[in-house]
This record gives C-alpha cells, structure tokens and sequence, in this order.
C-alpha cells in the first residue's frame, strides 16, 4: 500500500537584516515603504502561501565600529508591519520574530493577542532567544546572556505569554445594553506568575483571540534549541539543505515530541530556502553563481574571515590569497557574541582547512567565503525545482519551505507563477485557502486553555 502524498506547506520570508537580500540590483526595491511589503505579501496569498514571515533585528550589524556593507539598514518594526499587512491580506499568515531575551512576556502577550485580533487569527510567532553581546548593548541590562540561560529566560518567557492568553476563557465580553455590563466575570484576565525569571500579577487586557494562541514557531539547531520546539512549539525552522541532513533533523525533532505528550502533526518541520529559477537548469547555476557574487562583497568577504582570524584583516586584499599569519584564539573575540563563535570554536583547525581547500582550487579570500557560506537550496528550472521541494516533502526531510528571495519585493513572483501551479498539479499543493486562521493553514489543533485564570506557577 502507497503512502498518501503529505501536502506540502510554503511559506514567504522577506529579507532584510543580513546580506541575503541583492538590493543593489535595478529591479529590487524599498525595503522601508509599505509598498514592497504590501507587494510581497499580495503575492504570498495570491500563491495561496500558508504565511509571510518578518525576521527582527534588534541592532545594525557591525564590526569595529562600522556598520556591515551589504546589509539592508532602517527597516521598520516587525510588529508595525505586520499590522498594516493585515489590512491588505486576508488570508496569509503573518508571523514575526521577536526577541525573548530582551522583553518583557506581558507586552509581547499583548502585542500578538491585538494582531491576532486585527487579523482575524493569523498572527504567529517566532520565539528567539539572542547571544548578541552587541544586542545586549542597545537596552539597559546590557550585555548578553549565555546560551544556557537564555533558553531558560525563553522558556519560562513563552510559558507566562500562554498564561496570559489563557486568561480569558473567550465568552466574557457580552456587552449587554440593556444591562450595563460589559463583563460577564470582572476577573476575566487575572494572573499569577511567580517563577525564576518573572514575577508578575494582574489583570491582562486583550480578550481571548481567535487563535487563542497564535502560532508558536522556534529557530534553532542546537540540542536547547530543538528540545524547546519539541516541548512548545508548532513548527520549528531548519537550516539544512541536503535530504540526508534534513531527514536525520527530522526524525530526531519528530521523535522527541512523545515525551511531551505529542503527536508527529504538532510539530511542522519548515527550513528556511533560497532559490533562483531559470528557464534551463544551466542557465539558473549561471544565474546563482551571479547571486552568489553579489551577496559577499570584499569587504563582506574580510568581516567574514575576521570571524575566524579574530584580527583585522582590513588590509589584505580580498581577491587576493588568505592570510599567512595564524587566528588568534581566545574568549575575547571580534565576533563576540555572535553565531560563529559557537561554529568555528577551533579558529585554528578552521583556518587549516580553508588554507588546504583555497589552495587545493585556487581560490581568493573572497571565492573562498563564497563557497563556505552558504548556497542557494534549489537551483534550476521550474519543473527542477518543484521536483526537488516534493521529494524533500514526500521523503520527511520537511514538511515544507519558507522561500526567502533574493530580491524584494518582486523576487517571489516567478515562483508563484511557474513553480506553484507545478506542485498544485502533483497534487501536493492547495489551489484555495480551505479555513480562515493561521492553524488552519497548517493543519494545527486549536488550543484549549490549559489553566485557569489567575494560575500561579514556580
């Protein structure tokens, strides 16, 4: 007996806080006005797309003072955004990054519950935590914490922002007139949270939303990252590309989800993807190998390296070979902070390979970060890449993609008009929205309220 073809969930990320985005070429567009927004969303549900996603970033990237080359600088707030969106979309889910490590679980609780509101239920959102020393700067704590107690802040966070949702049971608003009154329980929103992290008690003003919750998504690889996502999340984002890799991520995110009490539905599996479509499949590794160039520079290229060699490097040439000199290993690092500490936490054997691969191909500072960093997920013709997203799908390598483009606002429109109709032949893809809110879209349960109002917890 065959297994049933999954259904297939897409997803449209606009870009915007690193270099991913090629916003030097003629065609792209503002990555400030609403316009390109409106753009890119309008084509998300034209595609019949389960949602858009709006990653946050908390500060300018920068290093020794001077903000990144390539990177998209002023885009307005996530939340601001997602509001407005939701005025000129009626189907499309709208999820937004927001930082746990930097705010507070009542204004952020408050802030989903009212777009959740707005929308109609479709507000989502991505649970991050931040190991940004540079982050930790812009806001009065300062500094940063360290991976293990973030994940402990997230997730005593997320824990209290579901108590506060589940403080209203959703029938208390009557407004009667007749009457006066407006409550039918004048201690609807009452809570109670005492723990490690937060201490906090009153009265939360947002009703019950129709989501009751919106949308839980998490982004993280590391084992915290994917214990988290098990235990709380609907869908976890993934950074592998390869069905090897994603289907081992599968299958070890998926098979912590009993442990929990959960079924394999609950948790999504959705990696983030690039992409360049051609009308060949050479002419779109043509084509990417242009992206490619365009997205690291040579001064992207040498804060690159910098990362590893944790020196300046500002005057080798970029196009020219890789320095001869060693990194210099240490805690006090460029890159304090940052991702690529915990990813090249051996400077010294991370040069050693680089220097054998540059030399073994002849390549620069600048060719060498091409290839190191990573490349687009699908490449090809449209047939080709409809291909391949179905057979990560169909093989549980995921359950679906979040396309991120590398032009905006207009990047996502050929997918949706040759990619899209090619999955919708599979039979693999909806041709209409079937509900109204973010949960029906990806097949999710509606939440209960798991507590009573005014639950106190330790």
């Amino acid at each position: 007996m065959s297994k049933p073809l999954k259904q297939i969930h897409l997803a449209a990320h606009f870009p915007g806080v690193n270099n991913t985005t090629v916003w030097s070429a003629p065609e792209a567009g503002s990555h400030i006005e609403f316009s390109s927004f409106a753009h890119f969303a309008r084509t998300a549900e034209r595609a019949k797309f389960d949602f858009l996603f709006l990653a946050e970033g908390l500060r300018l990237r920068e290093q020794g003072g001077r903000i990144y080359d390539l990177d998209v600088v002023g885009r307005p707030d996530t939340f601001t955004v997602l509001t407005a969106l939701a005025a000129v979309t009626e189907h499309l889910g709208l999820t937004g990054t927001i930082n746990s490590t930097f705010n507070e679980p009542y204004e952020v609780a408050r802030q989903f519950a009212s777009l959740d509101h707005l929308s109609g239920g479709r507000a989502a959102w991505n649970v991050v935590t931040s190991w940004d020393a540079f982050t930790g700067q812009n806001f009065r704590r300062g500094g940063f914490l360290p991976q293990e107690e973030r994940y402990t802040r997230a997730k005593e966070f997320l824990a209290t922002a579901h108590e506060l949702f589940d403080s209203w049971r959703g029938d208390e608003v009557i407004a009667d007139q007749e009457t006066g009154a407006f409550l039918r329980d004048a201690k609807a929103g009452a809570f109670v949270h005492q723990g490690d992290q937060f201490d906090i008690s009153g009265q939360f003003n947002v009703p019950r939303s129709p989501q009751g919750r919106p949308v839980i998504f998490q982004a993280g690889a590391s084992d915290e990252g994917r214990e988290f996502a098990a235990s709380s999340a609907d869908a976890i984002f993934s950074r592998y590309s390869k069905l090897e890799e994603g289907q081992a991520f599968y299958q070890d995110v998926k098979g912590r989800l009993a442990r929990y009490g959960r079924r394999h539905d609950q948790l999504l599996i959705l990696p983030a993807a690039t992409f360049v479509l051609g009308d060949t499949d050479a002419e779109a590794r043509e084509l990417a190998h242009e992206v490619r160039s365009q997205q690291v520079s040579g001064a992207t290229a040498l804060k690159y390296l910098e990362h590893v060699w944790n020196r300046d490097l500002s005057a080798y040439d970029p196009d020219g070979p890789l320095p001869d000199v060693d990194p210099v290993p240490g805690e006090n690092t460029i890159a304090l902070g940052r991702a690529s500490v915990r990813q090249f936490r051996d400077p010294l054997a991370v040069a050693k390979e680089w220097r054998e691969r540059a030399e073994a191909k002849n390549l620069s500072i600048r060719e060498l970060v091409i290839e190191t960093t990573t490349r687009q997920s699908f490449i090809g013709s449209p047939a080709t890449v409809a291909e391949t997203i179905n057979e990560f799908v169909q093989a549980d390598a995921s359950d679906g993609f979040i396309l991120v483009p590398h032009i905006t606002p207009g990047g996502l429109d050929v997918f949706a008009d040759t990619v899209v109709p090619l999955l919708q032949e599979r039979g693999v893809f909806r041709t209409e929205y079937e509900g109204t809110t973010l949960r029906d879209h990806l097949g999710l349960d509606h939440p209960d309220a798991e507590a009573p109002a005014g639950r106190a917890s330790s």
